[in-house]
This record gives structure tokens, C-alpha cells and sequence, in this order.
């Protein structure tokens, strides 16, 4: 099992959960911190004192206060750690429900673990730091049935599409500001064509209803 674990979290009352999940599994060093750019400070001189930390525990979102920072959120400590520990391994302990910005996780910022705060999350944290510890990717059930069950491909182009549309413009002005911005296909044709696959692809009876299932599933 690990040995040395740095938690990034910045609200107490979580920790108690935390604390008993790393006791019962008996490891023996641990520490949490309440800012990102103190996390990656230590685990800086953790790594110039040839003593690192094998795991990194943290949340996504960090309430701002007083202190400044620039290390501002849970993914952006992942892609500092991610440059000068390649190898540590990472688990996220969040709120975070979208099944789009969890896949991004695992995508873009390599996580190993996710871990959803809620009902029974001690239970969910301790598994995923064994399964994590002995080399498994433990992605939630509910993320993996969700890219099952929406398998098509959302593209930039359609998340673009599909947040103008969310905000109240109309089919001639987003063709107006493709245009505009170089993005294609532009015409008023194309883009009324691409919304009646994104409705078909979605299962959304109208507009509407495709844009309150985008929010749903973490697109917008």
C-alpha cells in the first residue's frame, strides 16, 4: 500500500472521512494542504529530498480567499505535478457529476482514480486507493455507462454550436458569426442540417429539450 499521500482539500470537515479511509488502510504518512501551490511545493521538495510522495488526492475546486494563488483549481495542480512527477499517481475526490469533464480527467490530465463525494464515498475512496495502488484505472461506472450509451463523437465545432444556441441565438446569427469567424459549414442550411442530427444523435424533441440534455451530460 502507499506509504506517503498528500491530499489537496480545502474544506476540514472532509478530511474526516479521508483521515479514517488512509488509517484503515494503514499509511503511515500523510498530509493534507488547503492550496494547490502549497501541494506543489511540496511535492517539489519532496522530490529534491529524494523522498517523494506516492499518491496525490485532491479535489477540483478551490474556494478563493485572501491568500493569492496561482495554482487556482484541481486540474491545473494535475498538469503542474503531471511535469516534474510524471509517475506520481493521482486520484480526484470531487462534486464534479458531469460525465464529459470526468473523461477529460482521464483524457487530458491522466488521472488514475476518481472518486465521486457523496453517499458511501469513504467506501468508493478506499477501494479506488487499492485498485490504484495495484495498477488498475478506476473510471466510475456511471462515467463508463455514459460514453456507452452516448457513443457519437461531439466535436468542437458542435459544442460551439450548441453553446450559442444555449444562450438565445438565432440559426442567422450563429451563420453570421461563422462566418465571421472563420468556422464552417456556415450557412444557414448547414448548420439547421447539423441541429437536426445533434437532436436525432441526442434524442432531444426540439432545441430545447437538446440543450438541457447537454448540460445534463456535461457537453455545456
Amino acid at each position: 500500500m502507499f506509504k506517503k499521500v498528500i491530499i489537496a482539500e480545502d474544506h476540514e470537515i472532509r478530511n474526516l472521512g479521508v483521515i479514517k479511509t488512509l488509517e484503515e488502510l494503514q499509511i503511515p504518512q500523510y498530509e493534507f494542504v488547503s492550496y494547490c501551490d502549497d501541494a506543489l511545493r511540496k511535492i517539489q521538495n519532496a522530490l529534491h529530498e529524494d523522498h517523494p510522495y506516492q499518491l496525490l488526492i485532491t479535489d477540483l475546486g478551490f474556494d478563493r480567499d485572501h491568500r493569492d494563488q496561482k495554482i487556482t483549481s484541481g486540474q491545473d495542480l494535475i498538469d503542474e505535478v503531471r511535469i516534474i512527477q510524471p509517475e506520481l499517481k493521482i486520484i480526484v475526490f470531487s462534486v464534479e457529476k458531469k460525465p464529459k469533464t470526468i473523461d477529460e480527467l482521464f483524457k487530458t490530465h491522466h488521472i488514475n482514480g476518481y472518486v465521486s463525494k457523496g453517499r458511501n464515498d469513504a467506501k468508493e475512496l478506499k477501494s479506488t486507493l487499492q485498485k490504484v495502488y495495484s495498477g488498475d484505472l478506476v473510471i466510475p461506472q456511471e462515467i463508463m455507462n455514459s460514453i456507452r450509451n452516448n457513443p457519437h463523437e461531439i466535436s468542437e465545432y458542435d459544442v460551439t454550436l450548441l453553446d450559442l444556441l444555449s444562450k438565445g441565438w438565432k440559426q442567422h446569427e450563429i451563420s453570421d458569426h461563422f462566418q465571421s469567424n472563420g468556422l464552417s459549414p456556415n450557412s444557414r442550411s448547414a448548420i439547421e442540417k447539423r441541429l437536426n442530427e445533434l437532436r436525432e444523435t441526442l434524442n432531444a424533441k426540439n432545441n430545447i429539450e437538446m440543450v438541457v440534455i447537454c448540460k445534463d451530460i456535461g457537453i455545456l
